[in-house]
């Protein structure tokens, strides 16, 4: 079968992407496809209402009069459509004061530019407005030279501030003109598309993962106005298909909407840029076939896009390459449903080459994923910094690599310079890494990485098992700046199959920290051949390949960064590791970490390694429990002469089984010290050395053992008593005396039937006193006789106990003074 050429691929696809869109769909954009084909004649004509005059040489058209209001021109067109190779050319002869062109097009029919529209003859820079609410196609040979802005819409009006409406649906024969700068675009109920179509862009990378400068290389097709002018696409769907739209230091807009509304157009120095009212409805903006958003320049300015479906496929990027002194502009990206980037480069990316600072990137959807190598990156390659990147999703992913160049899909901020790379910030509910995805930050140079801040609800980072590629969040120091923090706010946080959160230096730069704060829980799971998960903060030798582009010495002092986790339940689970290491002269890190439960099973291990210098501290405090099974393991070790590092652990319960082991050793060095404080420990013992059984330990091979300290708390007898008032009752006073009658009294005491032997254990079920004899034998009849009794014993109050040689508590009481107490006497009884 005979190999189908590059240009018909491209045909093939073009019309293929026309069936996905809708394209050929739409009775109104039909026409275009005869109109590309050979069969209509393009043209430009007049409607004759605005005293527009089109003078036609062959493909070319020259435009003349028009009404001038003040700095504004109209013109009004039945036709506007360019032929291949043909021209539109606005001479403005008879009006060159003009700064504004606005022109309509009422003949309900497609304008189709592929050729060239320009201006002549003016003494300003002009903007021009181009509208065709039936909808514009620009071809691939379609071409700009104009001084001002160019805005193509497919809207119904263009309004002014002072109400007066220029309308391409019910144009007038004398229309009401207005010298006023335009409002806003007004919208119709279901706009027309705009299609977009080119070669695609040429730009190379120069190294793997993102972090080369792009090199610029002009495109042979192009939309092109003029720098630091605005280039904006305002309609129904936008469909830019290996187009290539340039704006340098100017701004590049593109809005997708769907229902009535009115679009604001905001003067600015750079021409125009949009606003939305609130309740817009939107339709979908796609950039396929390798098409190029560009506002790269000696101050590179912004790009906006606002849709509801944002697709950026095959290479598609927006680009800002701020080359001069002042700062780049912002580069935002707005989805009512959601933002795809999928593809090797494909994204949206900002450089700083000069000694103005990056531009700023942000993204706003219910919906975000970055998939097959697609990028969203900002990189300083000079003394400035970077700029940011904010995320605001409610769903954010991260995943997978690109079939060409291995290039994983990342959201970074970078420097290869002296300025400091931007910082990441990411809002939503749910953040999925997975399968060699990235969000990281990192420095190559002398500048620092950036912070990377993360408030969500649930954040998976899940690994790939055939890829050598890390799937993280991290902030890297490669050279000599450092790495700074990362910081994640969540409810839940699962690390699986090999997915990290991490912080490294990897020559002199320090160690970042790393603060995770999970309020339901976290679980670190599982690992492959490359890495196994884990949050961990580490300073290790780079890869010589790196060393050596990098042009660094084999050197490593940098001192490990810390970490900090706070979270109700921790799981670590088949390899699952919390670490801080360092394998170079520095001191390895502070482990801290919060928990009411900690559970390490199948070689979960909380670890603190150095090689030469101190080992890294761990401080653990549980609220209720922590177990340690199947060859897990909490371990501040040192190898060299290095010092192990410290442990010290507070948890009420704490269980080890089956070859778990509490460890502070060294090599060369001084064992670090261990201190335990708990109520209860369970299978774990106290050993000089390692065993197969679960063992503490605190030694050294050749140095000074470390010393171990269990504090186990028992239960207070005290906790148990209550404290008796200190004004005491006479209870003599309480009791009448008994009268000589009362023979045969009865009495009863019920109650706990006693104090247990022991205060500290349970109370006993025991049974209760009581008298149960028949009292009728003990009875007698006769006369009462009032009697009057001896006074009764006085009543001391116990203020202390003990336990006497058989076990049994007995009570104790300080004499009182002595008392007489008259005894109370009961009235003479008369006789039955």
């Amino acid at each position: 079968m005979r190999a189908i050429s590059n240009d018909k691929q491209r045909s093939v696809y073009a019309f293929l992407s026309a069936l996905t869109t809708g394209f050929l769909t739409s009775g109104m954009v039909l026409p275009a496809i005869f109109l590309w084909s050979g069969c209509a004649n393009a043209q430009v004509t007049s409607d004759g209402t605005t005293n527009t005059i089109v003078n036609p040489s062959g493909n070319n058209f020259t435009i003349i009069n028009g009404i001038d209001k003040g700095n504004n021109l109209f013109h009004s067109f039945s036709n506007f459509s360019v032929p291949t190779g043909g021209s539109a050319t606005f001479d403005l002869t008879n009006t060159p004061n003009i700064t504004t062109i606005f022109s309509r097009v009422t003949g309900g029919n497609v304008s189709n530019i592929d050729g060239l529209i320009s201006t002549l003859n003016s003494n300003n820079a002009v903007s021009l407005f181009l509208m065709n609410p039936a909808g514009i196609v620009f071809g691939a040979n379609a071409r700009l030279n104009i001084g001002g802005s160019f805005i193509g819409t497919t809207a119904n009006s263009i309004k002014f501030a002072d109400g007066i409406e220029f309308s391409a649906i019910n144009p007038q024969s004398a229309p009401l003109l207005s010298i006023n700068v335009p409002l806003g675009l007004q919208m119709g109920s279901n706009p027309a598309p705009i299609n977009v179509q080119g070669t695609g862009h040429a730009l190379t990378l120069g190294l793997t993962n993102n972090l080369a400068s792009i090199t610029r290389t002009p495109s042979p097709t192009e939309l092109r106005v003029q720098p630091g002018k605005t280039l904006a696409l305002v309609g129904g769907n936008l469909n830019l298909n290996g187009a290539t739209l340039t704006a340098e230091q100017g701004q590049i807009e593109l809005g997708s909407v769907s229902g009535i509304g009115l679009v604001n157009l905001i003067p600015d120095a750079r021409g125009y840029t949009l606003g939305y009212a609130n309740g817009q409805s939107f339709n979908d903006v796609q950039l396929t076939g390798r098409s190029l958003l560009d506002v790269s320049g000696m101050n590179a300015g912004s790009v906006e896009i606002q849709g509801k479906e944002i697709q950026f496929t095959d290479s598609s990027l927006a680009l800002a390459q701020n080359l001069g002194n002042l700062p780049g502009g912002n580069l935002h990206l707005q989805a009512s449903a959601g933002i795809d980037l999928t593809g090797t480069t494909s994204g949206v990316r900002s450089e700083t080459l000069g000694i103005g600072t990056g531009g700023n990137i942000s993204v706003i959807t219910p919906r975000f994923s970055l998939q097959q190598g697609a990028a969203l990156t900002s990189i300083t390659y000079g003394v400035s910094a970077s700029g940011n990147i904010q995320i605001d999703a409610s769903a954010l992913e991260i995943s997978g690599f690109s079939l060409t160049n291995s290039n994983a899909s990342v959201i970074n901020t970078g420097t290869f310079g002296s300025g400091s790379a931007g910082n990441i910030f990411v809002n939503g509910d749910s953040l999925l890494i997975s399968d060699g995805g990235a969000l990281f930050s990192a420095s190559l140079g002398v500048g620092d990485s950036g912070e990377v801040i993360i408030h969500n609800i649930d954040t998976i980072i899940r690994g790939s098992s055939s890829r050598p590629t890390p799937t993280a969040i991290s902030s890297n120091a490669f050279s000599r700046g450092n790495a700074k923090t990362i910081t994640l706010d969540t409810a839940r946080l699962q690390l699986l199959n090999g997915g990290t959160i991490t912080t490294g230096s990897f020559f002199a730069g320090q160690g970042g920290d790393i603060s995770v704060n999970a309020t339901e829980s976290i679980q670190i799971i599982g690992g492959t051949k490359f890495r196994n998960s884990a949050i961990d903060s580490s300073t290790m030798p780079i890869n010589p390949t790196f060393q050596k582009l990098l042009r660094l010495p084999n050197i490593l002092t940098a001192d490990a960064g810390t970490i900090g986790i706070t979270t109700p339940n921790l799981t670590l689970k088949d390899g699952g590791t919390v670490s801080v290491t360092s394998q170079g002269s520095g001191n390895g890190g502070s482990l801290k970490i919060a928990a009411n439960t900690i559970r390490l099973e199948g070689k979960g291990s909380i670890q603190a390694k150095t090689e030469s210098g101190n080992g890294g501290n761990i401080a653990l405090e549980v609220g209720k429990l922590l177990v340690l099974r199947d060859n897990s393991a909490i371990a501040a070790t040192a190898n060299g002469n290095g010092n192990g590092g410290n442990i010290n652990i507070n948890a009420p319960i704490i269980v080890g089984l089956e070859n778990s082991d509490i460890i502070a050793n060294a090599f060369n060095g001084n064992g670090g010290n261990i201190k335990i404080t708990t109520q209860g420990i369970f299978g774990l013992k106290l050993g000089d050395r390692l065993t197969p059984e679960s063992d503490i330990t605190a030694s050294s091979q050749f140095g000074v053992s470390g010393t171990v300290q269990v504090n186990t708390i028992g239960i207070d007898p005290n906790s148990g008593l209550v404290e008796l008032p200190v004004n005491v009752t006479d209870a003599s006073q309480q009791i009448a005396t008994g009268c000589a009658g009362s023979e045969g009294s009865r009495f009863v005491a019920t109650g706990r039937g006693g104090v247990p032997q022991n205060p500290t254990q349970q109370v006993a079920n025991l049974r209760t006193w009581d008298d149960v004899r028949d009292l009728s034998a003990y009875r007698k009849t006769g006369d009462l006789n009032a009697q009057i009794p001896a006074s009764p014993e006085i009543l001391i109050e116990a203020t202390t106990w003990y336990r006497n040689a058989k076990g049994k508590v007995e009570l104790i009481a300080t004499q009182p003074d002595a008392h007489v107490q008259q005894p109370l006497t009961c009235a003479a009884v008369p006789k039955s």
